[in-house]
């Protein structure tokens, strides 16, 4: 029986190695990463998009949106052009914003009644709720949009912005027990 050499043997685990993990960074690099970050950049009301951090089931990306930028429609856009490129992975997005303390003190005020009503599914009390509450500041403006997946809440004032993203779970149509 031959006896084997062990340093050709290592030196092929590890050149196979390199090669399988390489090749798989290069793919997430060149197929997915790249691609995205150059199709998010393009979208109206986004300034910057950092590169995107692929996971096996997971494409998680951060956005820095414009002062006139609409959150429903950067979202729409995004989530469009970013399935086409992720794939069946899910697509996280994260809008960056400056921490603004007035801006996260009337988030925190309507945060019970915004509750209440996604949990009601009231969701035409949303921007109620959201006026209300900053109509008590100065120079406070809300914008409240909706999709069939999402409600979108914007906070601005002279300094900054705040986005929020609430998802919204739809009815489930069922059959009843007894029909």
């Amino acid at each position: 029986m031959r006896k084997l050499r062990m340093m050709p043997i290592a030196i092929t685990v590890v050149i196979s190695a390199a090669a399988l993990f390489g090749g798989w960074m290069l793919y997430k690099q060149v197929a997915v990463a790249s691609p995205l970050t150059d199709a998010v950049t393009q979208v109206p009301g986004i300034v910057k998009a950092e590169k995107p951090v692929i996971e096996q089931d997971k494409v998680r990306l951060s956005v820095e949106l414009s002062d006139e930028a609409s959150l429903k429609d950067v979202y729409a856009s995004v989530t469009k052009q970013g399935k086409a490129i992720a794939g069946k992975r899910n697509l996280d997005i994260a809008i960056q914003n400056e921490e603004d303390a007035l801006l996260n003190s009337i988030w925190q005020t309507a945060l019970f009644d915004i509750a209440e009503a996604m949990e009601t599914k009231s969701y035409s009390d949303i921007p109620k709720t959201m006026e209300r509450v900053a109509s008590e500041h100065k120079d406070v403006v809300t914008v409240t949009e909706m999709d069939e997946s999402n409600v979108y809440v914007t906070l601005r004032n002279g300094e900054g912005a705040k986005y929020i993203v609430l998802p919204r779970t739809p009815n489930h149509m069922g059959v009843w027990p007894n029909a």
